[in-house]
């Protein structure tokens, strides 16, 4: 890397491009044509990976316009060393727009675009550390390929971002993907540990939105399902929905729903859970997902697993599961508002009843939820959640929360408080962690006490009552400029925890490595044991984990297992057992994908005998006629084999499902689904449980 390379990008930190107008718009076809002459651009990137802050090996350009109604940004992205690689199945080139409109130094938008013409978008949260692909955008894009660059056009309405009026300046970031050499390039520069940082997004200067008014989506649905249950006759149902948003102010939104349709077309994925707490489902029904991210408690993210948060609100108890049954949601009325120092939002909705055999099962229910968070220290936050849920007089359940987060650079600490009321039973809950760099060893620590009668099993998710645990693993982290190792980190830690019913503290030592490749592979490692006690059992704890991912000619690849000596609670008694997973996607021709997923679950009894084993198999195949339309077909199998006995192998499920997917307009889809779910019965036999057929239309009148 040359002398004045490293000079330019040790005094171009900051980095600033401007916006210009144009009464011309660009027609957005992938072809970059005069008007753009005129626009500011965005050069000099730096390479983010597989070599931290070098040059990169290709150069990228992105230029900015706007009119009165929408934000413009075209790429030129050279390649001349490497052909552009597009392909809807398997590994290839992309670009990526991350958008801060308020510069909170926390939360943008970000449009990734793929060379196919494949999109996606959502948002970052908690600067950075936490990403939601939920939200769904209104935007348009366009790609062109040459044999030594490609380029991109996309259009960004406005009226389909949050924004404040007269606020001319707002956080700013590109990126972009090569694939034949695994490279990622940003406008600004990160290192590797901080990984996309909205805090250090440079600035899009001089953006006026000169649209005014009040803008609406209407969003009506219509669906027509056939449901089959074992031993009933079939029943065709023909309904429709309307979903409706309006934005009052470019700060301010109103979402309604009457009557929606949330059944999930695609059910979620066995899993057999042998500890003493639940699993946590994601939120997949359009209504809650929108505007999601002010109805939450602050989270370091999946890439740091070390810290559980106060979740007193769950959006997956509204509309619940009972028996294999949705409960009907009646309707739903949401209001947030985002400012350049506050996002505020209200929840509020009413769900039917549930009866079997004339006997009410859950009554008619009402859910409210009340959220306020203000900035400060730059890209700190406070904030206080309110949830509640009641059906009568002496059935509900509220909970009040209260949260601190202080930021500075990629340090981060987050408080949280909470108390709980559930028909007269009263009780609160603590817990907080930190996550930063500590005289250069990456250190992650964190704290819980949830009192025994602390309790919001009607409206949030924090099943571990009566639980207290303490952590903290520290390690070195560093990054290699050359050689095999992208990065390594190495840390000894501790967990201290009191499970729920014990007087006695269990103490467990673990030690990680955890490894990441030149070559986009990586290994990580962790051994852990230590005195435990739980169930009135005292007994050493032990546990392997080993997680193996990476990339195989543009298909992606990941394998592990767990291997520990624990309390099993789905068999009720103290034993080994032991898990695996492996996932692989094969890209046959460009159109063309099979999948296949796989768990196996072992468990051993007291005395050490093989008693079980549960294999889950989910082959999958997709087919993409274009960037917008595909079908899925996959079949789930779920089987047991007793001890060593392979010839004894029993199939104790079968799920079978098609899905076509079309989206033909931004946010408006035609969706076919068939499902059927088969149980073994008494005898041995599969028979059928139920089986799902819909056909699920959702348009956009967008004004």
């Amino acid at each position: 890397m040359s002398l004045f390379f490293l000079f330019f990008i040790s005094v171009n930190n900051d980095k600033v491009v401007d916006v210009r107008f144009t009464e011309v718009a660009p027609v957005i076809d992938g072809v970059i044509e005069e008007v753009w002459e005129i626009a500011d651009s965005a050069c000099n990137f730096v390479q983010f990976s597989p070599y931290e802050k070098e040059q990169p090996t290709e150069r990228t350009a992105v230029y900015i316009l706007q009119d009165k109604e929408n934000l413009y940004f075209a790429f030129r992205c050279y390649a001349k060393k490497h052909k552009p690689i597009a392909c809807f199945t398997s590994d290839e080139d992309d670009i990526r727009i991350s958008i801060d409109p308020f510069n909170s130094k926390t939360t943008a938008y970000y449009f990734l675009l793929y060379a196919s013409g494949i999109i996606d978008d959502g948002l970052f949260l908690d600067d950075g550390k936490r990403r939601d692909n939920s939200w769904d955008g209104v935007w348009y894009r366009a790609v062109k390929l040459y044999d030594d660059r490609f380029e991109v056009e996309v259009k960004i309405p406005f009226k389909s971002i949050r924004y404040k009026k007269g606020f001319t300046e707002w956080g700013i970031n590109f990126g972009r993907y090569i694939a034949a050499l695994k490279e990622t390039n940003y406008w600004t520069e990160y290192t590797q540990l901080e990984g996309d940082m909205v805090s250090k997004y440079g600035t899009l200067r001089g953006v006026d939105p000169y649209a005014t008014g009040y803008y609406f989506e209407l969003y009506p649905e219509a669906f027509l399902r056939y449901d089959k249950y074992e031993g009933e006759e079939g029943v065709y149902k023909l309904r429709g929905s309307l979903n409706f948003k309006w934005d009052i102010t470019p700060e301010m939104t109103v979402n309604a729903t009457a009557y929606p349709d949330f059944a999930q077309i695609e059910s979620d994925p066995y899993s057999l859970n042998l500890s003493r707490y639940p699993t946590y489902l994601d939120e997949r029904r359009p209504f809650f997902l929108e505007g999601n991210e002010i109805f939450r408690m602050s989270d370091y993210g999946e890439n740091f697993g070390f810290f559980e948060p106060l979740d007193i609100f769950y959006s997956r108890r509204i509309g619940k599961s009972i028996d294999g049954e949705v409960i009907p949601i009646l309707t739903g009325l949401k209001l947030t508002n985002k400012s350049e120092k506050w996002s505020v939002g209200a929840l509020g909705a009413y769900t039917d009843k549930y009866s079997k055999s004339d006997t009410v099962i859950e009554p008619r229910r009402g859910f409210g939820v009340f959220r306020v968070e203000r900035r400060v220290l730059e890209n700190s936050d406070i904030g206080m959640l309110i949830s509640g849920t009641m059906a009568e007089k002496d059935d509900y359940n509220y909970a009040v929360g209260l949260e601190g987060v202080y930021r500075k650079g990629f340090n981060q600490f987050i408080l949280q408080g909470a108390v709980s009321d559930k028909s007269k039973k009263k009780g609160w809950a603590v817990s907080s962690g930190y996550l930063g760099m500590v005289k250069g060893f990456l250190t992650m620590a964190s704290a819980e006490i949830v009192q025994d009668s602390f309790d919001v099993s009607d409206i949030g998710f924090v099943p571990w009552v009566g639980r207290k645990q303490f952590m903290v693993m520290s390690g070195p982290f560093k990054t290699y400029p050359k050689g095999f190792f992208r990065n390594l980190y190495i840390a000894p830690g501790i967990v201290a925890v009191k499970e729920p019913g014990n007087e006695n503290w269990s103490k467990v030592g673990n030690f990680m490595i955890n490894s990441n490749f030149r070559n986009n592979w990586g290994v990580s490692f962790e051994l852990s044991g230590g005195p435990y006690y739980e169930v009135d059992t005292n007994y050493f704890y032990r546990n392997v984990h080993l997680s193996v991912w990476g990339n195989i000619a543009g298909n992606h690849l990941n394998f592990g297992g767990n291997y520990g000596y624990s309390y099993n609670y789905w068999r009720g008694f103290l034993a080994y057992h032991s898990s695996s997973w492996a996932s692989f996607n094969y890209s046959v021709i460009p159109p063309l994908r099979l999948g296949l997923s796989s768990n196996m679950w072992v468990e051993w009894d007291t005395l050490h005998n093989l008693i079980a084993t549960t294999p889950r198999v989910t082959p999958r195949i997709e087919f993409r006629f274009n960037a917008d339309m595909k079908v899925e077909i996959f079949n789930e199998f779920v089987m047991t084999m007793p001890g060593t006995s392979l010839s004894e192998t029993e199939l104790l499920t079968n799920r079978l499902g098609l899905l076509f997917s079309w989206n033909f307009k931004p946010k408006s889809w035609l969706y076919i689904a068939l499902n059927g779910y088969r149980v073994q019965e008494d005898e041995g036999n599969l028979q059928l449980e139920n089986q799902i057929g819909a056909i699920k239309a959702k348009y956009l009148f967008y004004f």
